[in-house]
């Protein structure tokens, strides 16, 4: 059977239909699955006993277990969730001033290999379906009993090599009459996969596009990021260049600073003379510690200059709070979790 939450709402239209009924009901199903939230079909009371009978027979519900549930000193919250298949996925929910934020995961594991993430060296087992994506959402809202503002698709996996799903999810996600998580809110993050990045530019989405770059160079940049080898900075930046043009929108640039590698002022020239006019935004992120990781966190002294060269130079740059270090639930601490490796 397949999760009810797999279907956009024309889809779920469709499939009432299928099933003798008027396609006015997928309305109701989407309010008690995106507004009232229920985990079970017979508490969508204004059905029919016949028709949540129906359902019950053709579709499952996919509400994700939280098998475990870890909170931070600074109030940053990561759920380990059971994804009904004997693996686990991360999910990391933040508490920021304008709102509560969470970062989801689009793979079982992820194939990209950047070294200063926790995924690394662990298997690829899957993609995340669109209703897997979503139930993180709603997994989480259940749990606090609270909304969630914005969403960064951050966790674990590449998104870009989840395209089709993550696209779903997310306008699943944006429906006025469903979670209704403004376009603007939602921030979709690639290691630059140029092609995705094409196609990202054509969609009728308001998203936040943020690239994760790290290096100035090809040689940096591809010991750091593997994917760089397919897609080198050049063939990257045209893609960026082509997407401001096409949408006239900001691009966020993740640089996470690493210790004696990409962290000097020769580094923060080359970054100002890669990114010059363009419309742009650079994300600093404190490199984090992670199991057998070869890279190691610049000095607060050397981010606080990098930062303040680039800022000096034309290029907005700000440093990302640190949130959930000390449960590793900062950025790219996430792991892929087989269940038996966590019995």
């Amino acid at each position: 059977m397949k999760n009810i939450k797999e279907y956009d709402l024309e889809e779920l239209k469709k499939q009432l239909v299928l099933l003798g009924e008027k396609p006015y009901r997928a309305e109701q199903i989407w309010n008690w699955l995106y507004r009232e939230k229920v985990k079970n079909i017979d508490d969508m009371t204004n059905l029919s006993l016949e028709l949540r009978e129906k359902l019950k027979q053709n579709y499952t519900m996919c509400n994700f277990k939280i098998l475990k549930k870890q909170i931070s000193s600074d109030g940053t919250i990561k759920y380990l969730f059971d994804v009904l298949d004997e693996n686990a996925i991360e999910t990391v929910l933040m508490q920021y001033h304008h709102g509560k934020t969470i970062c989801v995961s689009s793979q079982i594991g992820c194939k990209m290999g950047c070294k200063f993430c926790a995924s690394t060296g662990i298997n690829f087992i899957r993609n995340l379906t669109a209703g897997e994506i979503v139930e993180q959402i709603l997994a989480v809202e259940q749990d606090i009993n609270e909304s969630i503002s914005n969403i960064v698709f951050m966790g674990i996996g590449e998104p870009f090599d989840n395209y089709e799903n993550v696209m779903k999810a997310i306008r699943i996600l944006n429906h006025p009459k469903g979670i209704n998580i403004g376009a603007r809110h939602i921030s979709v993050s690639t290691s630059g996969v140029v092609p995705k990045i094409y196609e990202f530019a054509n969609e009728d989405l308001q998203c936040t596009l943020s690239i994760s770059l790290h290096a100035t160079n090809n040689e940096k940049r591809s010991k750091m990021m593997p994917v760089n080898k397919a897609y080198p900075i050049e063939e990257l930046m045209k893609a960026c260049k082509d997407y401001i043009a096409k949408n006239n929108k900001r691009i966020s640039f993740e640089y996470a600073l690493a210790k004696d590698n990409n962290d000097n002022l020769e580094d923060a020239k080359a970054l100002v003379n890669l990114l010059k006019g363009m419309l742009c935004h650079v994300n600093l992120i404190p490199i984090n510690k992670i199991e057998n990781g070869q890279y190691v966190k610049s000095s607060n002294e050397n981010i606080i200059k990098f930062r303040d060269y680039l800022n000096e130079h034309g290029i907005t740059a700000t440093i990302r709070r640190e949130l959930g270090s000390d449960i590793d639930a900062a950025c790219g601490q996430l792991r892929r979790k087989n269940l038996k490796a966590e019995e």
